[in-house]
């Protein structure tokens, strides 16, 4: 399935400004939408300070109708009390009336600094000017508006067909520091003209999300904001998707997998003061479950992630991290390659590599294969190294 650059499915419209939230002064407002009603799925942080905009947006998807998405960057409104949520509620209130839309259909975004209120002022200016400007070709500036450390647009979308009707899904991403599963400090907001209810497009949002965010880590934090919310329009005039079964569904599933991994890879490769791409993956598992434990034990250990920013051919750390993984293992049977190059075999390091592992390391996507020797289930997880310039981002970043 061929991933493209983010082109648009039929009827969504979006817009974002500069409302002076962000102390740099760039786009930090935005707004997109269906012209028609559509069916809304999200997945949200399972982080108990959940942010005011989670809380509300939570409530707003449990009715499986979604039309609208108000976004806001430069202030999380998180740990913000009931003023936090009266917030978030006026933004959904003021997006559905410019909109003429339900409030209850409006999914309330927000990231950035947690801790300080909403700037109310800013925010309902920023929104009136978002939906003024919006249009078919206003997504340039939403992406731009969801961003805060990212140094990056996360943007992609796949075409294919539903019983001969052209249909597209399209998504775009912010994150790039708290980043881990449950979910991350990340925004995801997809798009799609498929036809498809709201129940069944829940479903396949929660496995593409197993199979794409909750797979990767920049620094094994998870946020009080994150959210996937997907909306689907039907203006594709497939035949309506009305079970979690079948060549449509799965057609269906493998467009949204796609392009959430592909958003999700994004995330890793921008994470914080990164220089390496990692990806990770243990086979050889007793399950598919301990393979995945395993793996993101590897993917979410400092000094695994410090010894690849360094080049140090430390392979040690990695083995130590599958073993207090508590995923099953046979120490005389583990093997492992990184970069392609046999590193370990039936436990114990290859002679004479630390000269050839250097020189791997020292590339920037760097794959690592781990045989647990146990079984045959396998897991494959995405994450980046931690560096200096992590430290400085995230020790400056409130000031």
């Amino acid at each position: 399935m061929q991933i493209e650059d983010m082109k648009i499915p039929q009827g969504f419209y979006g817009g974002g400004v500069k409302a002076g939230i962000k102390k740099s002064g760039k786009e930090d407002v935005a707004v997109l939408y269906s012209k028609v009603p559509a069916n809304g799925a999200a997945v949200f942080t399972t982080n108990t300070m959940a942010a005011a905009p989670v809380v509300v947006s939570r409530r707003v998807v449990q009715n499986g109708k979604v039309q609208a998405i108000v976004v806001n960057s430069g202030c999380a409104n998180a740990c913000t009390g009931v003023q936090g949520q009266v917030d978030a509620q006026a933004m959904a209130h003021q997006t559905a009336g410019l909109l003429n839309v339900a409030q209850d259909e409006v999914i309330v975004a927000s990231t950035g600094v947690i801790g300080v209120p909403l700037p109310m002022g800013k925010i309902s200016a920023g929104i009136k000017s978002a939906v003024e400007k919006s249009s078919a070709d206003g997504f340039e500036d939403v992406k731009l508006a969801m961003m805060t450390t990212d140094t990056f647009p996360k943007t992609c979308s796949v075409d294919f067909t539903l019983g001969g009707k052209p249909v597209r899904i399209a998504g775009l991403a912010k994150g790039s520091g708290m980043i881990h599963p449950n979910m991350a400090t990340m925004l995801c907001f997809i798009m799609t003209d498929a036809d498809i209810e709201a129940d069944v497009l829940q479903t396949a949002l929660k496995h593409a999300v197993d199979q794409s965010f909750h797979r990767i880590t920049v620094d094994g934090d998870s946020s009080t904001n994150d959210m996937v919310a997907v909306l689907a329009n039907a203006l594709a005039g497939n035949a309506a998707i009305t079970k979690a079964a079948g060549e449509d569904y799965g057609a269906f599933l493998k467009a949204l997998t796609a392009v959430c991994i592909h958003l999700a890879k994004l995330v890793a490769r921008d994470g914080e003061g990164a220089t390496k791409f990692l990806e990770i993956t243990v086979q050889g598992a007793t399950s598919e479950a301990d393979a995945h434990k395993a793996a993101m034990a590897i993917a979410k250990s400092p000094l695994v992630k410090t010894a690849f920013f360094g080049q140090d051919p430390n392979w040690g750390r990695i083995l130590c991290a599958v073993g207090y993984s508590e995923a099953a293992a046979d120490p005389e049977k583990v093997s492992l390659t990184i970069g392609g190059l046999p590193v370990v075999k039936e436990g114990q390091g290859v002679a004479d590599q630390t000269g050839a592992l250097k020189d791997v390391m020292a590339e920037h996507d760097i794959n690592v294969v781990v045989d647990l020797g146990v079984g045959s289930e396998a897991a494959t997880v995405w994450t980046c190294d931690f560096s200096y310039e992590y430290v400085k981002i995230n020790g400056e970043y409130h000031t």
